[in-house]
């Protein structure tokens, strides 16, 4: 069985040592075994159960949220419901997010496209006349 040092997880999973060192430290890695001597030792499951907390870092979930849901694992199957529930709730929102962005988008891609249009016409003047309401409103 492989297993992977902090720096070498940390690599994997594109993290950085101290981050590594926050999660254990606010109990988010209670499944990394050490040696006697205190060194963490990262095997496969571990690096996956990383990528979820990584995951669900990204949605926006406080990391003591996180530290309820990796408690649940532990806690195993009576908390299957909840675990379940906090999955739906971040998908949820992680909807959300995508439709802000989405919306985002298209108001870049509009100006892309107004800027694209002017620089070819080598002018905004093909716009408007009032070249600051065309810098906010288009």
């Amino acid at each position: 069985m492989k297993t992977y040092s902090i720096s070498e997880a940390a690599k994997e999973l594109n993290l950085t040592v101290y981050t590594l060192r926050y999660y254990d430290k606010e109990g988010l890695m209670p499944f990394v075994e050490r040696t006697p001597s205190g060194t963490r030792l990262f095997k496969e499951s571990d690096i996956g159960a990383l990528k979820i907390i990584q995951c669900l870092k990204s949605t926006g979930m406080p990391i003591k949220d996180i530290k309820h849901f990796i408690d649940w694992c532990s806690d195993g199957d009576p908390t299957l419901q909840q675990r379940y529930d906090m999955f739906m709730e971040r998908k949820a929102s992680v909807e959300a997010q995508m439709e802000e962005l989405k919306k985002t988008m298209e108001v870049i891609e509009h100006k892309c496209r107004y800027y694209k249009t002017a620089l070819d016409a080598g002018t905004e003047d093909i716009y408007k006349s009032d070249k600051v309401g065309s810098f906010i409103a288009d």
